[in-house]
């Protein structure tokens, strides 16, 4: 995957993109999402928190991906339980409305603490929940990931505030027209808290681990790992980073721009293309 500029398809994408193209198919409507590349500092260098999805997952099936979901209908009703830069700081960030914004923001969080049991939250400004792996946190995390506790409803009950200033707007990727299932995703950085751990929780994923930038890049590379292009790019400009403060100063430098591959045909090959 060194040359994202065009990379040729195979398996159930390629056949998907070449029906795409062939039958004229009129592409669906991207739903919004959010992702969080979760890091942490070692010896060695940064790691992040990598999820492979189930294979029986309708959408990115077997690959390996960050902590994240679709945004929920309740997502932007958190602006009351909310701490650090406001909606408007991260609606100019991202180059979207203020609602949006605090929406992508709260389901960065949610879906982290679904997904990795990580909660970038706390109960005031200057603090975060320093454990979540209690059964009372284990139910809580259950019943979020099953849509049956509103987000905000979690925080209010336990007096927790989104700790919005934890994350740094990184990427913005949209899934391919050709793809059934669709995504106009934010990506997000954020450091481990203190005291909390990750934890094999999610339904969705089979296999976790924090790995290297570098060696989760290596590993696509020699057909070890398989990643969506918005994922390996990520961690391949995570490389040249000695440690996780200084990701999170780069993230408020960062050009952040949406990127939709495309797709080409040549012959019986789909060729994804990426600018």
């Amino acid at each position: 995957m060194r040359d994202l500029k065009s990379q040729l398809l195979a398996g159930r994408m390629a056949s998907a993109a070449l029906e795409f193209v062939r039958e004229g198919r009129s592409p669906a409507e991207p739903r919004p999402a959010s992702t969080v590349i979760l890091l942490r500092d070692t010896a060695a260098g940064p790691e992040v928190y990598l999820l492979r999805r189930q294979r029986t997952m309708a959408f990115a099936a077997g690959m390996t991906v960050f902590p994240g979901g679709r945004v929920d209908g309740g997502d932007a009703s958190v602006a009351d339980s909310w701490t650090g830069p406001s909606a408007d700081w991260f609606a100019d960030r991202m180059g979207c409305s203020a609602e949006s914004a605090a929406a992508y923001v709260a389901a960065a969080v949610r879906e982290t603490f679904e997904e990795s049991g990580v909660l970038l939250a706390g109960p005031s400004a200057t603090s975060v929940v320093g454990d979540t792996t209690g059964d009372d946190w284990e139910a809580d995390r259950v019943a979020l990931e099953a849509g049956e506790l509103r987000f905000a409803d979690f925080l209010h009950r336990r007096g927790l505030v989104v700790r919005a200033d934890l994350l740094g707007a990184w990427a913005h990727w949209i899934t391919p027209e050709f793809e059934p299932r669709r995504y106009d995703t934010r990506f997000f950085v954020a450091a481990l808290p203190a005291g909390q751990v990750t934890r094999d929780v999610t339904s969705e994923s089979d296999q976790v681990a924090w790995m290297r930038p570098a060696d989760a890049v290596a590993a696509v590379e020699a057909g070890e790992l398989l990643m969506l292009p918005p994922t390996y790019v990520c961690c391949r400009d995570l490389t040249p980073y000695d440690d996780v403060a200084a990701i999170l100063s780069a993230a408020g430098d960062r050009e952040i721009r949406p990127v939709l591959p495309t797709v080409r045909v040549d012959g019986d090959q789909a060729y994804l293309e990426t600018t």
